[in-house]
């Protein structure tokens, strides 16, 4: 059962990667007021393995399931699948945001030969507003649905004991 769950994280961590990686990218590219086929590509591709290396690195549901045991929040209730949003999000939705404006104001400072008139936080905090307000959306959008998928396909129960009560 142990290597089944680590299947499931394994693939849940990069279809979450994934997901989020094409719908932030997206966001922080048109956000921009500079969006191309190519800036959109590029940002998603270097989204996808910055998600995909966080994914693989931190056991995100571990994490969630300590976090809610410690708040003794019953299994499958609402506040748990807020919190494991909640969980989620802070952990990809910043470091992924930056990165996407960082990228965005060096790119801009390259083309006007240093001379533009940026700030990277103000530019990062808009950003990081919206995309965490998507980024909570689409967790909480996705997640049960890949989970149920994924919980098929390696035939684990859907529904498992409830922590300790």
């Amino acid at each position: 059962m142990e290597e089944k769950m680590k299947k499931i994280s394994r693939e849940m961590g990069i279809r979450m990667g994934i997901v989020m990686s094409f719908f932030l990218s997206l966001t922080g590219t048109l956000i921009s007021g500079h969006a191309s086929i190519g800036r959109i590509l590029i940002n998603f591709l270097i989204s996808t393995v910055l998600s995909l290396i966080i994914g693989f690195l931190v056991p995100m549901g571990r994490i969630t399931e300590a976090a809610a045991t410690a708040l003794k929040l019953r299994r499958g209730s609402m506040a748990e699948t807020l919190l494991n949003c909640f969980i989620a999000d802070l952990f990809y939705t910043p470091l992924m945001s930056f990165i996407m404006v960082y990228i965005g104001y060096k790119v801009a400072m390259i083309q006007s030969g240093g001379k533009a008139q940026l700030n990277l936080i103000a530019m990062y905090i808009p950003v990081l507003i919206i995309c965490l307000i998507l980024g909570f959306a689409l967790i909480y959008f996705f997640q049960p649905r890949f989970m149920k998928q994924l919980l098929k396909k390696y035939d684990v129960p859907l529904h498992r004991p409830d922590r300790g009560k």
